[in-house]
């Protein structure tokens, strides 16, 4: 008698899945068929495979009870580099540009271990029956087992895990309900655009800038969404550079130890002006009618007030209090939570995005790569043993929700709002052996997520308007009536940072009275308009959600979510990316511009490249394909259309500007440890080494409607380049102008159409 799967023997697990494990073990063991499953990462397979009872260790792979589960190391393969395609395209001109291949095709990286695994891979799956494809449950991960299957030449039906968590019953759960690859298609296309599109724009910008603007060994890195992030950090500083404070002053006056404030006049037009430009600029400060709106412009106008108050009695014109209600705090989706461990523990969101992938591979939080802050509706049954399974920390604070139903909002419980994944929770695994920093990202999703079950918090505003000498005054209060969630972050509260900002926001005014009247003590203070302030992390992760716009309303940056900016996994990478270029670095918190980073802004005149709402359109473009509502050929034809574009006008670019070449060594933030010299420094040894393997590690991408597209490697954004253009050699086609040859002088190279403007000279010594 054939033993049955391993899920079929848990007695406590569910008849339905017990008898999906019964079908499971027959389809193995009764035809002899093998299921091979593909993880992301060893950690991953060999916890799939504890699970499936494949406990034989082959190194490569686990094996047992009818499954064989290997695993990739991230990104096995890449986009073929530009002399792949022809070795026209090996050396660096502006002749050749654009680079656009008739078919993308995809190799292995050049590393012994990845072919070593890549062969066990390609050999188990060319011998399988089923390939179960338990990638990251995402479009990235989705594009690097797509590509693995294509280079491997699997041929047999490939069925998809879809899970949120790594816990043993999620593991169960998900192969129970195994998806035929084809629902995931739509998701691969996007993926593969993304991917296309960053190889084509990034290898075409970057050796068009660089060979157009460039000095010396410098290499000008151009990307789809590097660019307009370096954009946002330029504009905001220079913003900062030029920003000129401007006086104003301010009339207060303390009556019965409350401080009122003069309210100045300012008419409906004025007022939407403000709202306008606040609202496109992201700020509002500086502006005049800002100035006006919080001060009078001139000191004389002040002093002219103040002589005209000083004596006149103080009367209180209108008392006013409402009530209020303050819904717990959204849950966390990834860029929320590396912004909260930002501005709380100065983590780089590089740092915080190791620290919650490591949470969610201990299997004590659910997968961490969201951009939803919403659960699904099927997840509130749950919800309990979720919590009690953290009880042991937080039992204090579970007891207020103890002996009544869980409330059920609609601010967290909305399936209409989640896709593929709901936002970041504990998964009731109870945490043991975290490091401080991992217990200081996990303390943040368990108190987030119990504060969702806390009643609202309440509160009353109180609204006291005053006048003396026909000129109105205002003061403000507020009062806590019920902590509600609050109580969650009681001990929080204790802190000195916090402490003051409570009390500034928690001011309890005394019993005004309306009509009543007395002496009061006015004061003129001079104060001064203030500039942006630098970006951090945490700020630039908002902006790059929200294609540049700062907004504080979670619904409205909802909305502004479809058109951000990157992917909220690749986000962290691109700041890193900058890092590496040494185009910014770090100042405290703050993120400052570099001199180059600032000139590469500054000579790039296109906006498609530096703009971040034309940034914002493609990346909606890309989920609009993940959706099914967009065709990807009509995107990429259209990203084609946008290269040549840029190409045309920047060839056609006469002036003689030029990017100056510095010796920087910027720090990494927090979290990035190690070497930080660029990958491509050793992209031309990798080609050289590459090009004696193409035969046996090339292969082609599949797409509906087009036959070959591709993917890069792990770092999305940044395409792999020659670390400087190659040396000039006497005869060439100019790289400058691409109409003149190479000559040779007595200290260096120039070109032949130099007595028409070409400026092309590069050092003898480059030759060497």
């Amino acid at each position: 008698m054939a033993s049955l799967h391993p899920l079929a023997n848990r007695k406590a697990f569910p008849a339905f899945f017990r008898q999906k494990a019964l079908s499971l073990s027959r389809y193995n063991e009764e035809e002899k068929r093998m299921i091979v499953c593909i993880a992301e990462k060893p950690s991953v397979g060999k916890d799939i495979a504890k699970v499936l009872g494949a406990t034989q260790d082959h190194r490569n792979y686990w094996e047992g009870n009818g499954y064989q589960v290997t695993w990739t190391f991230g990104h096995l393969c890449e986009l073929k580099e530009p002399h792949e395609y022809t070795p026209l395209w090996k050396a660096w001109s502006l002749s050749s540009l654009p680079m656009i291949p008739p078919r993308f095709g995809i190799k292995l990286k050049n590393d012994k271990g990845i072919e070593e695994q890549f062969r066990v891979i390609e050999r188990l799956m060319q011998a399988a029956d089923m390939i179960i494809n338990c990638g990251d449950a995402g479009q990235e991960g989705e594009l690097i087992q797509r590509w693995v299957m294509q280079k491997a030449g699997a041929r047999c039906p490939v069925k998809r895990l879809w899970i949120s968590s790594l816990t043993e019953e999620a593991i169960r759960e998900g192969f129970s309900n195994l998806k035929d690859q084809s629902e995931y298609q739509s998701l691969y296309e996007a993926g593969l655009s993304r991917a296309i599109g960053d190889w084509t724009l990034g290898m075409n910008a970057t050796r068009l800038y660089t060979l157009k603007y460039a000095q010396g060994r410098q290499v000008l890195s151009i990307g789809r969404v590097q660019t307009p992030t370096l954009a946002l950090i330029v504009n905001r500083q220079q913003e900062i550079e030029n920003f000129k404070p401007e006086p104003y002053w301010v009339l207060t006056t303390n009556y019965r130890d409350t401080v009122f404030t003069a309210v100045l006049e300012q008419d409906e037009e004025e007022t939407a002006t403000v709202s306008q430009e606040k609202g496109a600029n992201g700020n509002g400060s500086g502006k005049a009618n800002d100035v006006a709106r919080r001060g009078f412009t001139s000191e004389e106008e002040g002093r002219k007030a103040l002589e005209q108050i000083k004596d006149a009695p103080f009367t209180i014109t209108s008392v006013t209090k409402k009530n209020g209600t303050e819904a717990p705090p959204r849950l966390y989706d990834l860029t929320s939570l590396q912004v909260e461990c930002n501005r709380k523990f100065s983590f780089s969101s590089d740092l915080t995005l190791q620290l919650i992938q490591s949470l969610y591979e201990k299997k004590v939080t659910t997968y961490p790569r969201v951009d939803t802050t919403f659960l699904s509706d099927d997840i509130y049954p749950k919800c309990n043993a979720i919590l009690n399974g953290i009880a042991g920390e937080y039992a204090a604070l579970l007891q207020p929700l103890r002996g009544a139903a869980l409330k059920k909002s609609k601010k967290v419980f909305d399936s209409s709002k989640v896709t593929d994944h709901h936002a970041i929770i504990p998964t009731g695994v109870a945490p043991h052996g975290l490091t401080p920093d991992e217990q200081r990202v996990f303390d943040l999703v368990a108190r987030r997520f119990i504060a969702a079950f806390y009643p609202d918090c309440k509160f009353a505003t109180t609204t006291i308007l005053g006048e003396t000498a026909n000129i109105p005054f205002k003061a403000t209060g507020k009062q806590i009536l019920l902590p509600g969630w609050r109580e969650v972050y009681a001990q929080e509260a204790k802190t000195v940072e916090t402490l003051g900002k409570n009390a500034e926001e928690e001011r309890t005014l005394p019993v005004f009275t309306k009509g009543e009247s007395g002496p009061h003590v006015p004061d003129l203070a001079e104060k001064w308009t203030q500039p942006p302030k630098p970006y951090t992390e945490a700020t630039l992760l908002r902006a790059m959600e929200t294609a540049g716009r700062l907004v504080d309303d979670d619904e409205l940056r909802d909305a502004l979510k479809e058109n951000g900016i990157g992917r909220p996994s690749t986000r962290a990478a691109i700041i890193q990316t900058l890092f590496k270029r040494h185009y910014i670095r770090l100042e405290r918190k703050n993120l400052i511009a570099t001199p180059t980073g600032v000139e590469l802004i500054s000579l790039i005149h296109e906006e498609l490249l530096k703009s971040a709402e034309l940034t914002g359109i493609w990346e909606r473009r890309l989920r609009l394909i993940e959706k099914k509502t967009y065709d990807a050929k009509t995107f990429l034809e259209e990203l084609k259309q946008m290269v040549a574009e840029i190409v045309h006008t920047v060839l056609a670019d006469n002036t003689n500007r030029r990017v100056a070449e510095t010796q920087e060594d910027k720090p990494v933030p927090k979290g990035k440890k190690g070497n930080v010299k660029e990958k491509s420094a050793k992209a031309p040894k990798t080609a050289r080494k590459i090009a004696s393997k193409r035969e046996q590690n090339q292969a082609r991408l599949t797409m509906p409607g087009e036959s070959d597209l591709s993917k890069k490697s792990a770092a999305p954004q940044t395409a792999v380049i020659p670390a400087t253009p190659p040396a000039p050699k006497e005869g060439n086609l100019c790289p400058l102008c691409g109409k003149g040859h190479i000559i040779k002088g007595k200290t260096a190279f120039g070109c032949s159409e130099w007595k028409n403007g070409c400026t092309f000279r590069a050092p003898l010594e480059i030759s060497s």
